[in-house]
Formats: C-alpha cells, sequence, structure tokens
C-alpha cells in the first residue's frame, strides 16, 4: 500500500491507490488546549506528530515547511513591540513614515482592533517595506522538516496572500481597502503592482525548490472578494502564477474558505490544481454536489465542515458527510475538516473518519 507521503502526491498526478488521503488540521485544536491544560487524558504528553500518529492520519505539513522560506527584512526598519494585558501594539518605523498595528488577544484566538493603513500615506510605507525585503531558501531546515515529516505527507507550503487579500486581512480590513480603491485607485493600483513585482523573488525560490504542493494562503471569501473584484485584480495573477509553478512540475491551489459559491464557476479559469478548504452547508454556502459540479477534475482538499466535530452535532451526519465527499470526490481528494477542528471539537471524531477512510472503496 502506498504511504500518506506517495498518496498524497498520487492524489494530485492521478495516480491514487486506496484508501484517499484524510488529512485534517490538528495544530490549533492541539495548541489551544494544551495551552488550556483541557487536552484529553490520552493525548497528554504526546507531541502533535503523536497525535496524528495515534489518530491514524496523514499531516498537512504548512507549520514544517513556511520556515523554509526566510524573510529578511530592511536594514532601515526598526520594529518595537508593546505589550500589554489584553493586547499588543507593534510599531513599524521606516524612512517613509511609521505604521501601527493592534491586536487583541483571546483565549482561543486573536482580534485585530488597528490595522497599520489608516490613510492613503501609508501606501508609502508599506511599499518601502515590500522593496526592502530580501527572501532565501533555507536547505537545513529543510532537510529536518522532511526528517520530521516523514512518510506521514508530502512536503508543502503556502505563499503569501494575493494582493487584495493581502491588504484586506494584513493592512487595512475590509473597509479601508474597498474606500481607498474607490477614492484612491491610482495609490491602490501602484500598491498592488509592488507586491506582485515583490512577489516575483518568493516565486523564484518557491519554483526551484524540492516541495512539489503549493498553496496560495488566501483566505478568500466571497464577501470579501466578490467576482467583479476577483476578475479585475487576482485571477490574471492566480493564471501567472499557475503557469510558472506548473512549468516547475509543481502543483498548486488556493485557500478559499467561508463562503465561496459565487467564485467557484470561476476556479478553472485560474489554473488551480484543487481547491482546499471550500466550507460546505450548514456552516458554507454551497453543497457537496454544486461544489462537485463546479470544480470538475480539480482536487478538493478538505470537505467537511468543521462543526460536524462538535459535540453538539449527532456523529451521524459527520458520517454520511464524510460519505458524501468521498461518493463525489474521490480519487481526486485529500480529505479534511474544512478548514480545523475547533478546540472544543471531538478529537475522537478524528479517529471515527480515518476508520470510515479505511474502509471505503469506489
Amino acid at each position: 500500500m502506498q504511504t500518506f507521503r506517495e498518496r498524497h502526491l498520487a492524489t494530485f498526478e492521478g495516480k491514487l491507490e486506496y484508501p484517499v488521503v484524510w488529512q485534517p488540521r490538528l495544530e490549533h485544536w492541539y495548541h489551544t488546549n494544551q495551552r488550556l491544560g483541557t487536552l484529553p487524558g490520552r493525548y497528554r504528553g504526546m507531541s502533535l506528530l503523536e497525535l496524528y500518529d495515534d489518530l491514524g492520519c496523514s499531516l498537512r505539513a504548512y507549520h514544517l515547511f513556511n520556515p523554509c522560506l526566510v524573510r529578511e527584512e530592511d536594514s532601515e526598519l526598526a520594529v518595537s513591540q508593546e505589550e500589554h494585558e489584553y493586547f499588543t501594539r507593534v510599531t513599524w518605523t521606516t524612512p517613509a513614515g511609521s505604521l501601527s498595528y493592534v491586536e487583541q488577544r483571546t483565549e482561543l484566538s486573536h482580534l485585530v482592533r488597528e490595522y497599520p493603513v489608516k490613510r492613503v500615506e501609508d501606501l508609502a510605507v508599506i511599499e518601502y517595506m515590500l522593496r526592502g525585503r530580501r527572501w532565501r531558501w533555507d536547505a537545513a531546515r529543510y532537510e529536518r522538516a522532511e526528517v520530521e515529516l516523514g512518510d506521514r505527507g508530502a512536503p508543502t507550503l503556502y505563499v503569501p496572500r494575493v494582493s487584495l487579500m493581502r491588504c484586506i486581512i494584513e493592512w487595512m480590513g475590509l473597509e479601508g481597502t474597498i474606500y481607498l480603491l474607490a477614492d484612491h485607485p491610482r495609490e491602490m493600483e501602484r500598491l498592488i503592482r509592488t507586491i506582485e513585482e515583490t512577489d516575483d523573488p518568493i516565486y523564484e525560490l518557491v519554483a526551484a525548490s524540492p516541495v512539489r504542493i503549493i498553496n496560495h494562503g488566501d483566505n478568500v471569501h466571497s464577501d470579501l472578494l466578490p467576482p467583479p473584484l476577483m476578475r479585475r485584480w487576482i485571477m490574471p495573477y492566480y493564471q501567472r502564477r499557475a503557469a510558472q509553478l506548473h512549468a516547475a512540475s509543481k502543483f498548486v491551489y488556493p485557500h478559499w474558505d467561508g463562503y465561496v459559491r459565487p467564485l467557484l464557476p470561476l476556479a478553472r479559469e485560474c489554473g488551480f490544481d484543487g481547491i482546499e478548504a471550500i466550507t460546505p452547508e450548514p456552516q458554507g454556502d454551497v453543497t457537496l454536489e454544486y461544489a462537485r459540479e463546479q470544480m470538475g477534475e480539480l482536487v478538493l482538499l478538505d470537505g467537511i465542515p468543521a462543526i460536524y466535530f462538535l459535540p453538539a452535532y449527532p456523529v451521524q451526519a459527520l458520517v454520511e458527510c464524510t460519505r458524501c465527499c468521498l461518493e463525489l470526490f474521490a480519487p481526486r481528494l485529500i480529505l479534511g475538516i474544512s478548514d480545523e477542528i475547533p478546540p472544543p471539537g471531538d478529537i475522537e471524531r478524528v479517529r471515527l473518519v480515518s476508520e470510515l477512510v479505511a474502509a471505503w472503496r469506489p
């Protein structure tokens, strides 16, 4: 039988030997419950990798390989950080000006309270920071990550978010991005072109790297990036980068979670090999049947709504959804949770899916 690593790659190559790969993302569940002291007794003392092995599932190893792509900031950039009881303020100071960012911490996550870009003049600071960055590939770290991963899956990493999603999530928020696009289109177009140009060294390194599975870690949601903005700003970029990565024998897919129904008809035009994190009903806005119809032969990564791992939902709903994913998408399927099991989730349901997948054949 093929190992998880072999099946992970074979799914994209069209050479899968069953069973399909069951690859839930457990990192947030594990680290949050470890920090809160609420790991179930069986798992206390286990490492994250031991947890995956115990549950019989594969690892989508972003956290192991992302650090291989090393970012080095301009020497003229100064960064300061203030720690308060419930929030952190980060300030970047450059010859082009200063930006500040405030993040509020909670027990389970974090919230952005103040985005760095607050006025059009701040765009020049972002451009300065982007143009001053340098990137390199850490081959020694890659070798260590390979050893740690073993046969639990194939090496995979994600590249920085595409332009507008970077603006929305990291720099300006949705409201700030939309207002700047409307009020200062020339300045925003210049920023977007700067993002795309300064991404070139990243993609050159990724194309030359040994990693074959590449994720646009974009967190696309159609309420944030509706079809007109997708067509205008993002699709040509996806197409260009897909061609570049395919020429280097890579497989590429985006992370589209939340609501995606209006965007799925565009997916096959983007040049992807698959899509990660599509969230079906009742958590998202698509049925699995609609996703299958729109995706064609693209690989689905994930497919089971995260809420089905919460104790409030009947186990039978999880079982039926798992079987539906398998029947609709296999062998073009890396089964997973869309997109992570929440910290209050029942981890034994992950083991149940492992058993369902091991027993299923078309």
